[in-house]
């Protein structure tokens, strides 16, 4: 019901001009990246695998939203900036997010669902569902490519998500020094596609907990791919004893792990820094002598064969002897590659890991994954999977649809500004639907080729 006093904004007057504004411009939108995403999600099929994963138990009498609708609302709004649930109150009336999810834009009777509609959709999911829509993301991933791959690389990692209040399996971790929950992601090191990812309690996993994981994540990859050869990396977090017996098994399966240093790994360590050490030393005589800056560090790399007292059996560990201004730091990685050198092994293979910090940005800190605030932990696992699902959505625009574009390694936050935040009139017919989109947009030749692409390629058909 619309209010009998609208709203008014006041502004200085312009050249003997007063200026006021109101919000009675009808039927616009701040938002044309719905549509851009709907063309996306026809592509790789995204939201409809999801939503087949959940199990609806709403009474179909009352049921006005299907779970597609409800699961492409949500989705393209996270995809759009717009995190919090509560937006949907407002953005159910938008029609162009309505248009996303193919509902007639100016018909008041398709309205998308509200905040209240969302918030038992997140609180209706069990531990069966969170998995199923785990395995989801994991059939989302094979099906990005059109056949097995000879190699990929799964990047494992954990990301603290702060907590507030009294949360379930909210627990306080020493090493970020607040109460947190964990969340593992599992990236494609190769290409940053998401292979899945998993809510976790605040407490540092255990080997047993990470090696479970790994086990079925592995499992199910063999499953599809049984000749592509598969590296597991990650950081010191990971270099777990049961997570270095997994793998040893399968000959296709390799590991690169970050290793924390100890009493015995420095000691191994002095001979080889000591080299360092006089090398770094000499380099900085011959610098000052040629009247140039001293260099930053010098490293040297060696391996040797080292068995903690937990492992099952001696394993191949990489030194990374580094002198720096400040001293000492040397870096240990544990591996059970064979063939490649100590250095193409640290600087090639491990130290690579470091994009997995940019895909985890663009999922957190682009598509605000760390909005945990539900009292249900299993309702903020649906969150956490609504910001990886736009971030799958976000990655296959950006690596196919604007490949050698500007926006090509854009993160999410850009791709938003850029492309989805713009102005459209939206003038609905009989038998058509126009969007008038700006005069002076910046990028209308960019939003030409995109849409010409999503127009001609296909849609996904389903073989479910």
């Amino acid at each position: 019901m619309s209010s009998s006093k609208p709203e008014q904004l006041k502004f200085p007057a312009v050249a003997g001009h007063t200026v006021r504004a109101d919000f009675d411009g009808g039927a616009l939108s701040s938002d044309f990246g719905p549509l851009v995403l709907r063309g996306i999600d026809r592509q790789i099929g995204l939201i409809g695998r999801l939503a087949a994963a959940l199990r609806d138990k709403r009474n179909p009498a009352y049921v006005e939203h299907s779970l597609e609708d409800l699961l492409g609302q949500r989705i393209f709004q996270v995809a759009c900036g717009y995190e919090d649930q509560n937006d949907s109150n407002t953005l159910r009336h938008d029609p162009l997010f309505k248009l996303g999810v193919d509902r007639l834009p100016l018909d008041p009777g398709q309205a998308l669902a509200g905040q209240s509609t969302h918030s038992r959709l997140e609180n209706s999911v069990s531990t069966k569902d969170v998995y199923r829509v785990a395995v989801a993301f994991g059939e989302q991933f094979v099906a990005a490519y059109s056949e097995p791959p000879p190699i990929v690389v799964l990047e494992l990692d954990h990301s603290e998500d702060p907590t507030h209040g009294q949360q379930p399996f909210a627990f306080y971790n020493a090493h970020y020094d607040h109460h947190c929950y964990l969340p593992l992601f599992v990236f494609e090191g190769l290409s940053g596609r998401l292979v899945t990812a998993l809510l976790r309690p605040g407490k540092t996993p255990t080997g047993r907990e990470n090696a479970m994981i790994l086990k079925r994540i592995l499992r199910f990859l063999r499953q599809h791919w049984p000749n592509t050869y598969i590296v597991v990396r990650g950081d010191g977090h990971f270099s777990n004893p049961e997570m270095m017996d997994l793998v040893d098994p399968d000959p296709l399966t390799e590991f690169v792990f970050g290793l924390s240093g100890n009493q015995v790994l420095h000691r191994l360590a002095q001979p080889i820094l000591a080299q360092a050490k006089k090398l770094h030393s000499r380099r900085c005589k011959q610098a000052e002598q040629a009247g140039e800056s001293p260099p930053q560090r010098t490293r040297l790399y060696e391996e040797f064969s080292y068995k903690a007292g937990s492992w099952s059996k001696p394993r191949r560990v990489i030194l990374k002897a580094e002198i720096t201004a400040q001293g000492e730091n040397p870096r240990f990685v544990v591996t059970s590659l064979g063939r490649p050198t100590p250095q193409a092994i640290y600087e090639e293979l491990y130290c690579a890991r470091g994009n997995d910090e940019n895909y985890i940005k663009a999922i957190k800190l682009g598509l605000k994954s760390d909005r945990t605030s539900d009292s249900s932990f299993l309702a903020n696992h649906m969150r956490l999977f609504f910001s990886c699902a736009a971030y799958v959505l976000h990655h296959a625009l950006r690596t196919e649809t604007l490949r050698g574009t500007e926006l090509e390694k854009a993160q999410p936050s850009q791709i938003m500004n850029k492309l989805f935040k713009i102005a459209v009139r939206v003038v609905q017919y009989k038998d058509r639907i126009v969007l008038h989109l700006p005069t002076s947009c910046t990028v209308k030749h960019l939003l030409k080729k995109v849409t010409d692409i999503l127009y001609l390629v296909p849609p996904l058909v389903s073989t479910a």
